[in-house]
């Protein structure tokens, strides 16, 4: 099977998601600065949520060039990941609404976290699919990077009931880590 019809699915169903945020965002009613205070909060977790939302489809893609095929396994393992994804509206819809409220934030985080879980059961599922010879399994060697973010947003679900600016500083970090796309799998398959 060919990954085609994968990867335009998956750019399709994050285009909508992205699509859902936006459309989540409030018009503000006045014609000054003062007018946009209460959407202040919806639209920087708007902004941080695009983000997060770019990251996944940046390392998406490059986890799918590195695919040479697909079979049914993958496709169930990237629906999960889909499905996470998909919930990333609602708990930043909530969050922005609630202002770092301790359950919006920790549930966002848990998005997050069962979202880089399903990331991390794709690329594996992709690994085992190709073999020990894997371009794939050479460029991640042993995913510190992934292991980490899984282990802090793991930590910082819990984290938002003692404080919830800790949480977010490590959503934030996070997404920091990730924002310069992953020069792993591109550097292996150049070779």
């Amino acid at each position: 099977m060919t990954k085609g019809r994968l990867e335009a699915f998956s750019d399709g169903v994050i285009a909508i998601i992205i699509t859902i945020m936006v459309l989540e965002l409030k018009v503000s009613h006045g014609d000054d600065w003062h007018a946009l205070a209460p959407i202040t909060p919806a639209f920087c977790m708007y902004t941080f949520s695009f983000i997060l939302l770019g990251i996944y489809w940046n390392n998406h893609h490059h986890l799918l060039h590195a695919t040479t095929r697909v079979n049914g396994k993958i496709l169930w393992a990237n629906l999960h990941l889909l499905f996470w994804l998909s919930l990333v509206p609602v708990v930043t819809g909530w969050l922005g609404e609630a202002h770092l409220a301790p359950v919006p934030t920790s549930v966002y985080g848990a998005v997050m976290l069962f979202s880089a879980l399903a990331y991390w059961i794709l690329q594996n599922t992709i690994m085992a699919q190709q073999g020990h010879d894997s371009k794939l399994k050479e460029a991640l060697g042993k995913d510190r990077k992934g292991m980490a973010s899984i282990g802090l947003y793991a930590a910082a679900v819990p984290l938002a009931f003692v404080n919830t600016w800790i949480s977010t500083g490590i959503y934030v970090f996070i997404a920091l880590m990730w924002l310069v796309p992953d020069p792993r799998i591109e550097s292996k398959l150049r070779d």
